[in-house]
């Protein structure tokens, strides 16, 4: 066996192995924090579904072999002291395996069958291929042997509970290789002239050159950017179910989804590289808009959810999008992202506000993407300053977008409605030195010790002066030596690991570091930067992280937080080489 490609080496215990377009990963993470024994092929598809169990084996007794796996973007390694298994990518839906000195056993991850679940198994007539059928999946995986022997195939056609699995090579030590197909209904034998080298140096290729167009800039001062690219890379399935677009998972683990607003940090990481998937990303809730304009709470494979929605970040989002494009949208596609944008922003300001109020209230603390932050521990349907801060940038991009498509009236009406959401703002919720919550409900006001009392900073250039310092020096207490903590760590309400309680988030992290930066306030915001740009490069692309400790916490192969580790390294290091070449 040939040495593997070169590559960021990864644990599958944290990142799952797969390749960009694949619905299924290797991994032996098979449910939220349930990690097994055994790396198992996870579907996508219907949810998440471990399908297929993959035990390496001792050759001599047949037991479970100690051999440890590793991975790099291309090849999927076991190694231990007798041999080593291979794994690779032929396609998004195919997969390679080769052993030398190990056997390996292939099983349904499911005990037991019934007529609405688990997996039935078969050998496939007259192909010298067995096939595992899902009920969870709705798909089939086929085995195929290449190279070596089958020595044995238990519970073929079994009903009821049953060891369901093919074993390869266990007690003749033979060199052995083999196929794995996830498809539908039927599909011609596998036939592939390619050998597994072949596969390897292609997987190889593909990944680099995406790294080239995503991270051009990357350097030894950016350890972490090639990793954070193929977290990005290897999350991305190709159309599928109410998937209408390629799209960035926001993970391979359990958070399968794609939520209405984590995907605009993913869209801002590709635009300079590939520009027609940063557009897919940010387009994809709007093709599910409602007849309100809503946008969904969470779009994947088989569900659409509308029972909350997310912030309307949309407008910063796309302000920075556009910049960030090499090339301008031209007419039509300026023209849909419009029509879109207002009905989502229609939405705020006739379904989200009371009558006679100026401002827009959430309905619950899933609506702002803050869950439980601790701003809505007196009520969850409230007034609250982050909104009404993502609306007036949202208006002021409709209106600049209004302004290039040469629709005066709404140039206008749009500029007139931002000012007055403002005026509103700071006029309603603004007390001497800081942001008030409010009822929707009584009226009555209160504050909290939540980041999510300080995000009206993201309004940057359009803060008044004292209001964006007195939120600077608030968010500078929120800054511990990792980052920015999401409730004070002195408060009697801080969690470690409480989600939006106190842990480190990518998204705020980047919209806070932005704000300041458009307010003036470079010193905290490189900070900010410096700082998170280490943890990631220390604790990986979590969820979210312990505030105190950095410890990475909840999912660990999350795509934002891989692209707002790759907005901030680029952001740093084109400010570096502007620095050099000013003092040059």
């Amino acid at each position: 066996m040939t040495a593997a490609p070169s590559g960021p080496a990864f644990s599958v215990h944290d990142i799952p192995f797969s390749t960009r377009g694949s619905w299924f990963g290797i991994s032996p993470v098979v449910a939220e924090k349930t990690i097994a024994d055994d790396l198992h092929l996870v579907s996508h598809q219907n949810g998440m579904h471990a399908v297929l169990r993959l035990v390496p084996l001792d050759t001599n007794s047949g037991d479970r072999a100690d051999a440890e796996p590793h991975a790099t973007p291309s090849l999927l390694s076991w190694t231990g002291t007798e041999g080593r298994i291979d794994l690779a990518y032929e396609s998004p839906d195919t997969v390679r395996l080769r052993g030398d000195g190990l056997g390996l056993h292939i099983g349904a991850a499911a005990a037991t069958l019934t007529p609405f679940s688990g997996t039935y198994f078969y050998p496939e007539p007259g192909a010298g291929a067995y096939v595992f059928t899902s009920y969870e999946t709705g798909r089939r995986y086929r085995v195929t042997v290449l190279a070596g022997t089958v020595t044995e195939a238990s519970g073929t056609q079994s009903l009821g509970s049953a060891a369901r699995g093919l074993t390869i090579d266990a007690g003749t030590g033979a060199a052995w290789e083999l196929a794995v197909e996830e498809y539908e209904t039927a599909r011609r034998p596998y036939g592939s002239s390619a050998s597994f080298d072949q596969i390897v140096d292609v997987a190889h290729g593909a990944f680099a050159s995406f790294v080239d167009t995503a991270a051009p800039w990357r350097s030894s001062r950016t350890p972490a950017a090639e990793l954070a690219a193929y977290v990005l890379w290897s999350a991305t399935v190709r159309p599928g179910g109410f998937v209408t677009r390629p799209a960035v998972l926001m993970s391979k683990h359990w958070m399968d989804k794609v939520w209405s607003w984590d995907h605009c940090f993913n869209a801002l990481a590709l635009a300079p590289g590939s520009p027609g998937l940063a557009l897919d990303q940010f387009s994809l809730p709007f093709d599910h808009q409602d007849e309100a304009g809503a946008l969904p709470d969470s779009v994947t494979h088989s569900e659409i959810l509308y029972n909350f929605v997310k912030p309307p970040i949309h407008g910063w989002a796309l302000r920075h999008l556009r910049r960030r494009l090499h090339e301008p949208l031209d007419e039509a596609e300026l023209t849909e992202v419009y029509d879109r944008l207002a009905r989502w922003t229609d939405f705020w300001l006739t379904m989200r506000r009371a009558p006679e109020d100026a401002l827009p209230h959430y309905q619950h603390g899933n609506d702002s993407g803050w869950d439980n932050a601790t701003t809505f521990d007196p009520e969850r349907v409230i007034v609250s300053a982050d909104l009404a801060a993502f609306l007036i940038l949202q208006l002021r991009e409709l209106a600049a977008l209004a302004d290039e498509l040469r629709l005066p009236h709404d140039t206008r009406k749009w500029t007139r409605t931002a000012d007055a959401t403002q005026a509103a703002l700071f006029d309603e919720l603004w007390t001497e030195d800081r942001f008030l919550a409010r009822s929707a409900h009584s009226g009555a006001t209160w504050t909290s010790s939540s980041l999510l009392d300080l995000m009206p900073v993201v309004l940057g250039e359009h803060l008044p002066g004292h209001i964006g310092d007195a939120l600077a020096e608030r968010i500078e207490t929120h800054l511990t030596a990792h980052g920015l903590a999401t409730e004070l760590p002195t408060s009697p309400h801080y969690l470690a690991d409480g989600y939006w309680r106190g842990p480190i988030w990518a998204p705020s992290t980047v919209l806070i570091e932005d704000g300041l930066r458009r307010a003036g306030h470079d010193r905290l915001a490189d900070e900010i930067s410096d700082r998170f740009r280490a943890l990631c490069e220390t604790s990986g692309f979590a969820e979210n992280f312990d505030a105190l400790t950095g410890a990475g916490l909840r999912d660990r192969a999350y795509t934002w937080t891989a692209s707002s580790y790759l907005l901030l390294a680029e952001a740093h290091e084109l400010r570096r080489a502007e620095a050099t070449e000013a003092v040059g």
